[in-house]
């Protein structure tokens, strides 16, 4: 690390928002924007700082992979801005004593708000009755479509961690009945549990995916969930796309073998399948679950306080076990 008159040299991966959250990172380190070097210069820059380079920030959806690790030999501590650690190596890090901190909690509303959006949304039809005013077809009195009413509707949430747990919450205050799955029943929860994904698909009308991106969740929800949430059913994910196989939810959604989808993550992000932007029944938005400003704030300055509190020798406020 840089002289103790200094600030410490951080490496930052991706930019942050609100700007203000990469200005009070420069206020207390000598920020290295790894994102505005060109690609053949970043094996030089890297070189250079290799030696001091302790502190590196990066957001859930960039991560860091084991050849950027393996450049950074002095590297002691990761803070990532986001909850999602699919695309961090923990095994790598731990192996090595990196310290590794994200931001929970913080985002955990505004997620949980979007999955109401997204639900609603796809019941109403809200794209498309949006683009019939703006068509003028409200004008012509063309036919419109009715939506559907969630009230009474079964809400089944695949994953009951902290996001899942605040869907719940807003699902059951829409009037919705709610159900869950994930691998263990939670003691302390009296809501209804499926011992299987599949069986809460037969379940719901609505299955809202707020599962981890890992390996044994990766394509979870398949032609075969799919099949059992049926063709009334709507698919809502705020989780990882890694979680969905898009392929066989393309073909459901063609094929009438599913009522409609409302999606904020995608398996290659930022480039969804062409013919799943096509569908007239599928509502999409960009991953924006924690794009809002209070809790971009929220995250930078979380981000902020664990790198403070590591160089302080403090223990991290949010740290990531490697289990």
């Amino acid at each position: 690390m840089t002289p103790a008159a200094d600030k410490p040299d951080l490496l930052v991966l991706q930019a942050m928002a609100p700007p203000e959250v990469m200005a009070s990172l420069a206020e207390h380190f000598q920020c290295h924007l790894l994102y505005q070097v060109v690609p053949e210069n970043r094996a030089a820059l890297l070189y250079r700082l290799a030696p001091c380079l302790q502190l590196a920030v990066t957001s859930a959806s960039v991560g860091m992979d084991e050849a950027l690790l393996a450049q950074l030999p002095a590297l002691r501590m990761l803070a990532v801005y986001g909850v999602g650690l699919d695309r961090v190596p923990l095994d790598a890090l731990a192996r090595l004593g990196v310290a590794v901190s994200n931001t929970p909690d913080v985002l955990t509303d505004d997620v949980a708000d979007l999955a109401v959006l997204l639900t609603l949304a796809a019941a109403r039809r809200l794209p498309q009755v949006d683009a019939y005013v703006r068509a003028g077809q409200w004008g012509r009195r063309a036919p419109l479509a009715l939506g559907r009413g969630v009230g009474g509707k079964v809400a089944g949430i695949y994953g009951f961690g902290r996001i899942g747990q605040a869907v719940a919450h807003r699902m059951t205050a829409l009037g919705m009945r709610v159900c869950y799955h994930q691998p263990r029943r939670r003691a302390e929860v009296s809501l209804p549990y499926y011992d299987s994904l599949l069986a809460l698909a037969e379940a719901s009308d609505y299955l809202l995916v707020c599962a981890p991106g890992r390996p044994e969740t990766r394509h979870a929800v398949n032609a075969e969930v799919l099949a059992a949430l049926g063709r009334e059913g709507t698919l809502v994910n705020v989780a990882r796309g890694s979680v969905v196989d898009e392929a066989a939810l393309l073909a459901a959604l063609q094929q009438g073998r599913l009522g409609a989808a409302a999606l904020d993550v995608f398996e290659d992000e930022p480039h969804p399948l062409a013919a799943l932007l096509a569908q007239p029944n599928v509502v999409l938005t960009p991953h924006i679950g924690s794009m809002t400003l209070e809790t971009r704030s929220a995250m930078g300055r979380l981000v902020l306080d664990n790198l403070l509190a590591y160089i302080g020798g403090r223990p991290l406020l949010t740290p990531v076990s490697p289990d």
